[in-house]
């Protein structure tokens, strides 16, 4: 089997996912086509050399549904030859598809394309209207509350109090303002322009500078309401030892939804030949994992150890990691639960932050990743996203000196 290798990851900045955000204007396929464009453009890849590419998009409804993949491609001038498929792993749907990818390069192609997309300033999260949220039968059948009132009761289960909830959502926002400031996220960012060329946006826009410990306690908790009329005990009845849900998430230490696009150009050793750029790392392993869909914001925590022990590696062998901030508590949990120093964890910041786009969240991570190891001389790093209803995926890279 092939060696895998990373030529490049480039993503567009993020911007905020509601009416009005700076990218609201533009369609997801054209998100993506932009960032196919520059892709091609900055390694010369000849797109009919691609063997597959596979993108994530969560909310595959309007104009993010027929494969919204293939319709960026082909707006993006890619060969008719290029293979393209769109999958939903949930939030993880971007790096699962970074996995297939890989999966495609190591027996056989020469050539891959990883990425995601979702504008959820134009298609909302849940206009597909999915069963687990919306539908009250399905919901009580399975058993899936609210994902704000999981990590809710994943805090709890864990002794995570509001406080170091608050004060981990207040790091993300400084680290991520420093970060921006410092032009480390400029290396893999393609701008958005509008069709006559004008700038949309340059960098992201969901970050708030201003974000302090004293404003985020005084914010109303969102999910208690919902919690205490029929949510939390959807996770009672999974975790009876659980008692009362202390409710802590609101949208200062949630997730920021954006719109937003990222790809990554995968291949073997042998492909270097047919490109203009060397390979900036190597992929030491990936893994999805399920785990408990009722607290359902772990499933990073299993990929990532599964992703470890397919390297050979322990988490003290890694030097950076990039966690998705499914909520401020779940990340919490993530390196407590693997001994992780947070001094190596998203140290210019995360979705709290940044903002989560979700189909294109994986890949996004993968390009910060890389990013950082460079700028640092640094050579290990694990990307993790953990999706609704448990699922999760990771994968461990080693940067090429």
């Amino acid at each position: 089997m092939s060696e895998v290798l990373l030529y490049e990851c480039l993503r567009t900045p993020r911007g905020a996912g509601k009416p009005g955000g700076a990218l609201s204007g533009v369609p997801a396929a054209t998100l993506l086509a932009g960032v196919l464009r520059e892709l091609a453009a900055r390694t010369g890849l000849e797109t009919a050399d691609v063997g597959e590419a596979v993108f994530g998009c969560v909310t595959q409804v309007g104009e993010q549904a027929g494969n919204v993949g293939k319709i960026a491609a082909l707006e993006a001038g890619w060969s008719d030859a290029a293979s393209v498929a769109t999958v939903n792993h949930y939030c993880a749907s971007s790096l699962w598809a970074f996995a297939t990818a890989c999966a495609r390069v190591a027996t056989g192609d020469d050539l891959a394309v990883a990425g995601g997309v979702e504008s959820m300033s134009r298609v909302p999260m849940a206009s597909d209207k999915p069963p687990f949220l919306v539908d009250p039968a399905t919901v009580q059948r399975i058993g899936s509350p609210p994902m704000g009132v999981s990590a809710d009761a994943i805090a709890t289960l864990h002794g995570i109090t509001r406080e170091q909830a608050e004060s981990y959502a207040v790091q993300s926002q400084q680290r991520a303002a420093r970060a921006r400031e410092a032009g480390c996220f400029d290396r893999s960012l393609v701008p958005v322009l509008d069709a006559g060329g004008n700038m949309l946006l340059a960098h992201d826009e969901t970050i708030r500078a201003s974000a302090s410990l004293e404003k985020l306690l005084a914010m109303a908790p969102f999910f208690a309401e919902m919690g205490e009329q029929w949510a939390d005990a959807l996770v009672r009845a999974r975790h009876p030892q659980l008692g009362a849900v202390h409710h802590m998430h609101h949208a200062g230490n949630s997730p920021a939804m954006a719109d937003g696009a990222s790809a990554a150009l995968l291949g073997s050793p042998a492909a270097a030949a047919r490109l203009r750029v060397r390979a900036r790392a190597r992929v030491l392993a990936t893994a999805t994992h399920a785990d408990d869909h009722v607290l359902a914001l772990n499933g990073a925590i299993g990929a990532t150890q599964r992703a470890l022990q397919r390297a050979g590696l322990t988490a003290d062998d890694i030097d950076l990691f990039e966690v998705n901030e499914a909520f401020a508590a779940p990340t919490l949990h993530y390196l407590r639960q693997l001994g992780i120093d947070p001094e190596r964890c998203n140290v210019n910041g995360g979705a709290i932050a940044l903002g989560h786009a979700m189909g294109a969240t994986g890949t996004n991570l993968v390009s910060m990743l890389a990013d950082e190891l460079e700028r640092r001389g640094l050579r290990r790093g694990v990307a993790a996203v953990s999706g609704a209803l448990g699922l999760g995926a990771a994968v461990v890279i080693e940067a090429r000196p």
